[in-house]
């Protein structure tokens, strides 16, 4: 059985690999590789590089995000993404193609395997975040015809579209067996590569990874500025480092990349350190050696509930989402951000959950692939 995993961001790579190490390695699977989008661009750390140096073979490569910081470039981008993943379907002839989550580029994963009679496995589905996110990945369970959600509230919801029973399978999320496998606090060589200086050995950091949210990308300047406000202010209090994920690449990123840079070149940035991009390990250990994470990222909410890391989630990108106890919720507002945060790095770190999962989802999701008909044939199955 040839399957096929196409990689479009950073956060697809953490969220997937541990069922392409499990495919790798399984005796009925050919692991097929596609690298595209932001995870071939060095602006956004270049994924291909930390795929190959895993140890897996990129099976094919293509570019298809348009530059511009408004939704029509996403609109674009998503077309012509459908356009180029088709032709490499064609070549690759994979019996089984796997979709991960809800990003733009995805569905056009999705709809490309549909129309050319593949069958379409999707992870993460079945969730709630409030977004256009929703929108996508509810559109993506529909052209797909095996499920791998994360929850048994996500099951039920992919039933109550209609999908059938025997073909959704909770497997837990694939990114809570990287966090369950990697041990360890990240090295001072890792924490080297960024911007701003290295982060000093011993000191306490908070973690920021934050995204503009496509519906208010008009705000995402504002947004972040606020969340800028609410750090600088803890660091001067507190005296706590902060480390910053550079943005995905959704609409209004060119914002936040612009306050981001305002900041780092004109105020005072002591104490703050800048990063594109770490291998999903790496990125486990940073949350591990953390006080608190703050953003919007789903990892706040996912990873981040069973290592227990004290989160505080600001504005609507993850409204709707399932949490554990370890979050608290924030508008874009600097003196809320920086009371919460405050609050969390007192409380201290939250008793693990298994939530997401228990750390087996990726071989999990391996047996079932090779277990599964191949039949693209699908029916309303109505809910009782």
């Amino acid at each position: 059985m040839r399957a096929c995993v196409v990689v479009n961001s950073r956060a697809n790579y953490g969220r997937i690999k541990s069922f392409m190490a499990a495919a790798d390695v399984h005796p009925r699977i050919e692991l097929q590789v596609v690298v595209g989008a932001s995870a071939v661009l060095p602006r956004f750390g270049d994924v291909r590089k930390i795929i190959e140096r895993d140890g897996f073979t990129i099976s094919a490569e293509m570019h298809s995000v348009l530059q511009g910081d408004e939704p029509v470039a996403m609109a674009k981008s998503a077309g012509l993404a459908t356009i180029e993943v088709a032709g490499i379907l064609q070549r690759l002839k994979p019996n089984v193609v796997i979709v991960v989550a809800d990003r733009y580029e995805q569905i056009s994963t999705a709809i490309a395997s549909s129309y050319m009679n593949v069958p379409v496995a999707h992870l993460q589905g079945g969730e709630l975040t409030g977004s256009i996110d929703d929108s996508v990945r509810h559109a993506i369970t529909k052209l797909s015809h095996l499920h791998f959600p994360a929850t048994e509230k996500s099951r039920e919801l992919i039933l109550r579209m209609g999908e059938d029973p025997a073909k959704v399978h909770v497997v837990g999320c694939p990114s809570i067996d990287l966090v369950a496998s990697t041990s360890g606090k990240i090295s001072s060589q890792a924490l080297g590569s960024g911007v701003g200086g290295p982060v000093q050995d011993g000191r306490p950091f908070v973690l920021v990874s934050q995204h503009p949210v496509t519906t208010e990308y008009d705000r995402a300047y504002f947004q972040v500025d606020q969340t800028l406000e609410a750090l600088k202010r803890y660091r001067d209090v507190s005296g706590y480092e902060v480390v910053w994920l550079w943005p995905n690449v959704d609409a209004g990123a060119d914002m936040v990349s612009k306050r981001l840079r305002e900041f780092r070149e004109n105020e005072d940035s002591q104490g703050f350190h800048f990063f594109r991009n770490f291998s999903p390990e790496d990125y486990i250990r940073l949350m591990r050696s953390a006080k608190c994470i703050v953003g919007n990222s789903s990892s706040g909410i996912r990873e981040a509930s069973f290592l227990g890391l004290p989160a505080v989630n600001i504005g609507s990108r993850q409204n709707g989402r399932e949490r554990a106890e370890n979050v608290v919720d924030v508008s874009d507002n600097a003196q809320q951000i920086e009371r919460a945060i405050s609050a969390q790095v007192k409380r201290g770190y939250y008793q693990s959950s298994n939530l997401y999962g228990d750390g087996n989802a990726g071989s999990r999701m391996a047996e079932i692939i090779t277990k599964s008909d191949s039949s693209i044939s699908k029916k309303f199955y109505f809910v009782p």
